[in-house]
């Protein structure tokens, strides 16, 4: 893959995204020109520098198959098999991403994870935020198809990681969990540990109680300056200073963690104490011996897809444009999105961005009447949805509002969108599946009755007048999830079955007597 489809511009307040270099025309609402100095110059500095993103470190590593390794089952390079197990199969073993690692010794299959992950410059802020970024539709693709190429290697290889810092997130608001946090607080913060881990909990357990940090201090004075506290915007400006994060609580608490990274994620392992269990695959009743297992022996991750989502706002500042009889023409949003360009004023703006897991709901909000939402798909228009709202969702989600709502069920590891309407005005919008290479579009029409809301997992709701649009797009960071070992597919089938009673019913009597 060339290095542009993860090298791309952090250039704030610039334009969406190229669909085709060589398109006959180009909306300045979203879609630059492939050919601006800008990009050119941008795409020849060093990204990661900036991102620290491991996900990132591994795409850019050597991770090619090796010649015969789908026939041979070994690793290549340097002609000799695999250790085998008591089964006759090869033994897969944990690759350290803290060590520095000679080429020569490895084999092509090893070097897609041996990336120097652990020396990351602590005091290194994060990118600016970006509002939206310069990616052709090939680089998406790349991106996505590289992405997915990696997350299928990830599935048989463990990756051991050199773990200094550890981010814990609690289910906020259960103060029942604050004396277990404390519990793996000082767990952690034992000498007895193999390392001098520092954890970082929650802002709110400083001055709480029950968690009660400076008795902590006291009992382990080898934890003294290893203790530490974190906030909303520590995570966001310098999520690279974490190199593990565990969560306590249920699938809730996972999303709440995916909105704290929304940038660079560090790999999550989830302990379930919620009350779902979609994302929460640990048993916290031996939390001890799963840490221990997952920093000496290394983790298996599954990188989840999540949404990068831009909203765009119409802007009322451009110069009007006449039409042959000198009135003004009115303004149309699906001309402006996929038509050909008239005037040289930008007819859109970007405002916020958002990195989700689970779903971007445009729904009617506390309006009495349905929405009206144009969907654009690239650069061009699907269809008008009239409709309470529409839900686009990742296959994280489908077991989500996308459910609720009667759409599909999808696994984890498919790498597509869902399109699910919200009691839809005609019985004919059936809900539809889309490669995540595409690029969508919802937009308010300008001769809507009512304005429409935008939700994204569940937060920051925000209003969305005529004319405005969101554009969601497969996001450029993944959700690493860390998964048992050997289990990512029956875990999900279990907990589908187990939370939702997936198709569950009473055996059929037999004929026979």
């Amino acid at each position: 893959m060339e290095s542009t489809a993860v090298r791309l511009s952090l250039r704030t307040k610039s334009s969406q995204i190229v669909f085709s270099p060589d398109s006959s025309h180009r909306r300045k609402s979203s879609l630059v020109s492939s050919d601006d100095p800008r990009i050119r110059r941008r795409r020849s500095e060093s990204y990661d520098k900036n991102t620290a993103c491991f996900v990132h470190s591994l795409l850019n590593g050597e991770w090619n198959a090796p010649p015969g390794d789908e026939e041979n089952g070994n690793g290549g390079g340097g002609g000799e098999l695999d250790e085998l197990d008591e089964r006759n199969e090869p033994i897969k073993k944990p690759i350290d991403l803290g060590t520095t690692v000679k080429d020569s010794d490895l084999s092509d299959y090893d070097r897609i994870a041996v990336v120097d992950y652990a020396s990351r410059l602590s005091e290194q802020t994060a990118p600016a935020v970006v509002h939206s970024r310069h990616l052709t539709k090939r680089q998406l693709s790349d991106m996505a198809w590289n992405v997915r190429k990696l997350s299928k290697r990830l599935g048989s290889i463990k990756l051991k990681l050199t773990v200094k810092s550890v981010f814990l997130v609690t289910k906020p608001h259960d103060e029942s969990l604050v004396s277990l946090t404390r519990e793996v607080t000082q767990w952690l913060l034992s000498k007895e540990r193999g390392a001098p881990y520092t954890v970082y909990v929650e802002e709110s357990m400083r001055n709480n109680a029950d968690f009660n940090g400076d008795a902590l201090i006291e009992e382990e004075p080898s934890a003294q300056g290893r203790l530490k506290y974190w906030n909303s915007k520590l995570s966001a400006d310098r999520p690279q200073m974490f190199d593990f994060v565990i969560t306590l609580g249920g699938d809730g608490t996972v999303l709440y963690t995916s909105w704290l990274f929304q940038r660079i994620v560090p790999p999550v392992l989830s302990f379930s104490l919620g009350s779902l269990g979609f994302l929460t695959k640990f048993d916290f009743s031996t939390y001890q011996e799963t840490l221990t297992k997952a920093f000496r022996d290394g983790v298996a991750i599954s990188l989840r897809l999540r949404f990068e989502c831009t909203i765009m706002r119409s802007n009322p500042r451009r110069i009007s444009v006449l039409g042959q009889d000198g009135n003004v023409v009115k303004k149309d949003l699906v001309e402006e999105l996929v038509g050909e360009e008239v005037g040289d004023t930008l007819t859109h703006t970007p405002d916020k961005v958002f990195e989700i897991l689970n779903d971007v709901v445009v729904d009617r909000g506390p309006n009495p009447t349905m929405s009206t939402i144009e969907l654009f798909g690239d650069d061009e228009h699907f269809t008008t949805v009239q409709a309470d709202g529409i839900c686009i969702s990742t296959p994280t989600g489908s077991t989500a509002y996308n459910l609720a709502a009667g759409g599909a069920l999808s696994h984890p590891e498919n790498p597509v969108i869902l399109v699910t309407a919200i009691c839809a005005h005609t019985l004919s919008f059936r809900p539809i599946i889309l490669p995540d290479t595409i690029v969508l579009r919802m937009g308010v029409p300008y001769d809507a009755r009512t304005t429409s809301w935008a939700s994204f997992d569940g937060r920051e709701r925000v209003e969305l007048h005529p004319g405005d649009y969101v554009t969601v797009s497969a996001s450029r960071y993944p959700f690493a999830n860390v998964l048992p070992a050997g289990r990512r597919s029956e875990d999900w089938v279990q907990s589908i079955s187990r939370t939702l009673n997936w198709n569950s019913r009473q055996r059929q009597k037999s004929f026979t007597k």
